[in-house]
């Protein structure tokens, strides 16, 4: 036994050390190269963009050096417990073919989430719809996408399984809100009072920099059964246009009640017996 380890065993500790040495000089390594890269090809963009598309394959090429390093590892490893390394290679190749047809799920999600990847389709961090769920990206691998939901419900999605992906924040986000109003109020008032409103939140110091455009009343978009929906539209920062339109919302609802500008709500008239007069109405 001794005789062994001072022989057989001592290599394969070293090549063990080596592996692991190799490894954390890779992922110490392989972010910088990605950070300099990236910077490089998304000058202009913002940082927090720039951050998240390096996170996203930092990542992902950190899991593929590990794998390959430990493969080596393996492989080199193997020869010192008397193991054929050129018969193993060879079985493993006629077993590789069974295994590709056994699992050809498994291979398309490995192909999707290269093209994932590749394209830049969705980052960590961004808020998508991949296969009917919402939620924030927290792990993008060439296997898998796992998403965080508002519930913090955390979801696995095989990546052969995004046939089509939402990006809600990729670049800039974009407010897109209805407010509606009486149909009795006078539409020129209510559209500057909402551009008014648009204007002193745009201006605050606290919303300012989530801001790309001032929102602004864009049309009156639809004579509903109870009220006049009008639209606003405006760009933010991504990922920000939620808390902006919560916000907005609420300074909208302040003021309308403080200028008497009426929010309709759905309501039923019900009338017994005769039909009322409509006197004054022709």
């Amino acid at each position: 036994m001794y005789e062994w380890f001072m022989d057989t065993g001592i290599r394969v500790v070293v090549i063990i050390v080596i592996a692991v040495v190799v490894y954390l000089i890779l992922k110490y390594l392989i972010p910088k190269f990605i950070r300099r890269l990236i910077s490089q090809r998304m000058a202009g963009e913002p940082d927090t963009e720039i951050k998240k598309r390096i996170d996203t394959l930092s990542s992902i090429l950190v899991t593929i050096m590990g794998i390959i390093v430990l493969i080596i590892a393996i492989l080199t490893i193997l020869p010192e417990f008397g193991v054929n390394i050129t018969t193993l290679i060879a079985a493993i190749g006629v077993g590789g073919l069974a295994i590709a047809f056994a699992a050809q799920n498994l291979i398309r999600d490995f192909i999707t989430g290269f093209f994932i990847l590749f394209e830049d389709q969705y980052r960590i961090g961004d808020v998508v719809t991949i296969a009917g769920i919402t939620g924030t990206v927290e792990e993008v691998g060439l296997r898998r996408t796992i998403l965080r939901d508002i519930d913090a419900k955390v979801h696995s999605i095989p990546n052969g399984k995004v046939e089509v992906s939402t990006n809600y924040t990729k670049k800039y986000s974009r407010v897109n809100l209805n407010i509606s109003v009486g149909y009795g109020e006078n539409l020129d008032k209510v559209i500057e009072t909402i551009n008014r409103i648009c204007q002193e939140m745009a201006e605050d110091p606290k919303w300012k920099e989530d801001f790309i455009s001032t929102p602004a009343v864009l049309r009156v978009d639809n004579l509903g059964d109870s009220g006049i929906d009008i639209k606003i539209l405006g760009d933010t920062k991504p990922a920000r246009q939620w808390a902006i339109m919560g916000e907005l919302r609420l300074r909208i609802k302040k003021t309308f009640d403080s200028e008497g500008i009426e929010i309709p709500w759905p309501h039923t008239k019900v009338y017994f017996g005769n039909t009322p007069a409509t006197s004054g109405k022709n």
